[in-house]
């Protein structure tokens, strides 16, 4: 038997290809225009921290600083005012109502835009930014121009006791309009990205359009979904010039806590309004804060959750092929 043809040594090596056969961790990254540790990426980050330090962090020392500077009974004592606790309350109702709203109908402007084909789409697509693109103050006038009590609209509510301009509902309405977009915009593109293959799988299995939105999509969307409800929230504490239009600035009855900030520097009161901005600023990054440690924990019990049952399965089928065969 003639063996020289499985025997034979290829003609030439040259044609094999060469794998480079050093460990993955050994192999140096590419070094671009930033790399290596250079003095253009050092002077890049260091631009970029003086640029975030005089933008952020100075400013956040000094009114850290301002409002701890007369002692923690000063700061109590600025915190506990009449004033600056019915401020707080009204900023609070206010901001939940919108955050509320703007989540429903967030969700709603959402799935409509991602998953629905109309004419005039991509108008109303522009249209959604309208709250992004326009100043606060414009917006508190369009509303007056709507609900004043002098137009037909806001006359015709005044007729039933509603009343919009100078009253909580107009900070409501003047934050839901202004907070709008955020929702939205976080969920649109996690939603393109999800796709429609599993919604039509469980449309296909039986499944109704409510139990699909809560089994497959709401799952998805989730942070996307967290992040847009936060985002509103901090917007909603922090808003002044819309609310500032439509509100009137009645003190106890419609200064929400922005106003109040606004009236304290006015005054020559500069400990009382860094107290009040501490706490809005405070509120709204432990917020940030605790979504990030719920998502890192969430997503690491998952992950734990996925190899746990990987493991799983690969033991029952090498316990399930090591089996002998019955006789």
């Amino acid at each position: 038997m003639n063996l020289s043809s499985t025997t034979r040594e290829p003609e030439s090596r040259a044609a094999l290809p060469v794998f480079d056969e050093r460990p993955m961790e050994s192999v140096a990254p590419p070094q671009g225009w930033l790399g290596g540790g250079s003095w253009k990426a050092q002077l890049l980050t260091a631009l970029v921290l003086v640029w975030v330090g005089l933008l952020v962090i100075l400013p956040t020392v000094s009114l850290v600083f301002e409002a701890l500077g007369e002692g923690p009974a000063r700061l109590y004592k600025s915190l506990t005012h009449p004033d600056v606790l019915a401020s707080f309350r009204l900023t609070l109702v206010a901001t939940l109502a919108a955050t509320a709203l703007n989540t429903v109908f967030g969700l709603m402007i959402a799935l409509t835009l991602a998953r629905q084909s109309f004419v005039g789409r991509g108008l109303a697509d522009a249209l959604l930014d309208l709250p992004f693109a326009v100043s606060p103050v414009i917006a508190g006038l369009l509303l007056i121009l709507l609900y004043g009590p002098m137009t037909p609209v806001g006359g015709w509510l005044d007729s039933l006791g509603i009343g919009v301009i100078y009253h909580p509902l107009g900070l409501v309405i003047a934050t839901a309009f202004v907070t709008l977009p955020f929702v939205a915009r976080e969920v649109v593109p996690v939603l393109r990205e999800f796709g429609i293959d599993q919604e039509e799988v469980a449309h296909t299995l039986g499944a109704g359009r409510w139990t699909t939105f809560r089994r497959i999509t709401l799952p998805s969307i989730r942070w996307g979904l967290a992040y847009g409800v936060l985002l509103t929230i901090a917007r909603g504490l922090g808003e002044f010039g819309a609310v500032l239009v439509v509100s009137g600035n009645i003190l106890g009855r419609t200064q929400t806590t922005t106003l109040y900030i606004h009236d304290a520097v006015e005054t020559f009161n500069p400990q009382g309004a860094a107290a009040a901005s501490l706490v809005l600023g405070g509120v709204s990054v432990g917020l940030l804060l605790t979504l990030e440690a719920l998502r890192e924990r969430v997503e690491r019990r998952e992950c734990h959750a996925a190899t746990t049952a990987a493991t799983k399965g690969e033991s029952s089928t090498t316990a399930t092929n090591g089996r002998e065969p019955r006789s």
